[in-house]
């Protein structure tokens, strides 16, 4: 069997931000039968090391300092991940930043977690080393710069995150400043770490077919689209998948359910509405669980708020993000008893969130691949979503592919409000309604089929 190591910055139950952290979760226990795969990321200082096993330690030499770097492991289920634990890395309070902003140091944090990351690839013998996004990216040119015999898989999850710092980190990290021009790291007098990845990378991929397609436009490249327009023979996209024993509606809830019993769905959307300020739970349930960033198409959300809340809906939001955006949807909710916001998150409540609502909106204004429609669905809630990156591969509102739902072509104010009235003219429709929450339900989001696209990839590699 191959023997792989992917690596991340977050994953899942033990650090989380985003997607990235259940897709590091979902897809490497789907790949676990067919090579040998296992598993690196940080160790935070808010993680339990208590419940981890110490596997070995090294010194790291970077620029003239010696580093001290530990490892731990954790096996679950036959998956054996690796914690790594070293200076700066491990010591802050948060993943990459606070409430003023990144971590000024973040280069050498996530330059000593590359290192890292290449220094156990060889003491285990990897064949194919899977990255992803800016905060592994630089191991792919220390391979490249040390003449390993690794092949490397970089994963671009989201473009707009890079990883960008000053001429200083080349010298931080021992980085040869051959690298710093505009094929290499050198981006705008900068130094930018997303771009190892895919400069020096052997395969790239991204985790949609249609974002594959889109950042090679300006509109979606972020500024890379040139440089990625150079690697497109490298590129390619393939769909996420969920963790479906992470995601289930058969655990977890008051009345779990699966698609032979949708009337328990209801009842939990009963006592769900009691416990919330909402009103009525024949009324059809929007939710939104989400990021609030822009991206996220909380522009369009806000324009149409007042509108969307005059229609006989309820709506619920669960997120954090943007101050000037939750304190506009704080102040909206206090005016309309059938929407309520709550800021902060909840890994637990999001799920019984998926679980009770009869829509999900996501209108997004560029997305990766999205990962919420695949839990919605799952959860037999209909998704309404922009057709925009891996919502437009993975939606079909026309089409009699897996994943119906409500597709809305341009980000407009008109578009997003006639996608809410067809989703309440579809909930009129009660037997249509229902089998399409039993066809989506049947449907397979886990990421079986993904994970034997890349087991492609790696076995073209080695």
């Amino acid at each position: 069997m191959i023997k792989v190591l992917f690596a991340s910055s977050e994953i899942y139950p033990f650090a989380k931000t985003g997607g990235l952290a259940d897709v590091s979760d979902a897809f490497p226990f789907a790949l676990k039968n067919r090579v040998d795969i296992s598993r690196i990321t940080p160790l935070y200082s808010f993680m339990q090391k208590k419940s981890l096993k110490p596997y070995e330690s090294f010194v790291l030499v970077v620029g003239e300092t010696d580093y001290e770097i530990e490892i731990f492991t954790q096996t679950d289920n036959g998956l054996v991940t690796y914690f790594v634990e070293a200076p700066f890395l491990s010591t802050t309070p948060h993943l990459y930043g606070d409430a003023t902003g990144d971590y000024p140091n973040n280069d050498l944090r996530f330059g000593l977690f590359c290192r890292a990351i290449v220094e156990l690839s060889l003491r285990l013998g990897i064949e194919v080393l899977h990255l992803n996004d800016w905060h592994t990216a630089l191991s792919a040119l220390f391979i490249k710069e040390f003449n390993l015999n690794i092949k490397t898989i970089f994963t671009i999850h989201n473009l707009a995150y890079h990883g960008v710092f000053t001429y200083s980190t080349l010298s931080n990290l021992s980085i040869d400043s051959k690298h710093y021009n505009f094929e290499g790291l050198e981006f705008y007098d900068r130094v930018n770490f997303l771009k190892a990845g895919i400069t020096y990378s052997d395969l790239i991929t991204t985790v949609s077919p249609s974002y594959a397609q889109e950042i090679l436009t300006p509109e979606f490249g972020c500024g890379l689209d040139a440089h990625l327009r150079h690697h497109q023979k490298k590129l390619s996209g393939i769909l996420n998948g969920i963790n479906y024993n992470t995601f289930n509606p058969q655990s977890g809830l008051d009345f779990p359910y699966d698609n032979n019993t949708l009337e328990n769905k209801h009842k939990n959307k009963v006592a769900f509405i009691k416990q919330s300020t909402l009103k009525d739970p024949r009324i059809p349930l929007f939710v939104m669980v989400s990021r609030l960033v822009q991206q996220k198409g909380l522009d369009l959300l806000l324009e149409s708020l007042e509108e969307f809340l005059q229609k006989r809906v309820n709506l619920f939001i669960l997120g954090e993000g943007n101050a000037e955006i939750c304190e506009k949807l704080q102040t909206v909710a206090q005016k309309h008893e059938n929407f309520e916001f709550l800021q902060g998150y909840d890994e637990s409540l999001s799920h019984k969130i998926y679980a009770v609502a009869d829509f999900l909106l996501m209108p997004s204004r560029f997305e990766p691949c999205g990962l919420n429609q695949f839990i919605a669905m799952h959860y037999g809630t209909i998704p309404i979503v922009h057709a925009v990156g891996g919502l437009k591969d993975s939606v079909h509102e026309q089409t009699k592919e897996c994943g119906k739902g409500i597709v809305f072509e341009n980000q407009t104010k008109e578009d997003f409000l006639l996608a809410i009235q067809r989703a309440l003219e579809f909930k009129k429709e009660s037997k249509k309604f229902k089998a399409t929450i039993e066809f989506n339900m049947e449907c397979d989001f886990s990421f079986t089929h993904g994970s034997l696209e890349y087991l492609k990839l790696y076995e073209s590699l080695v």
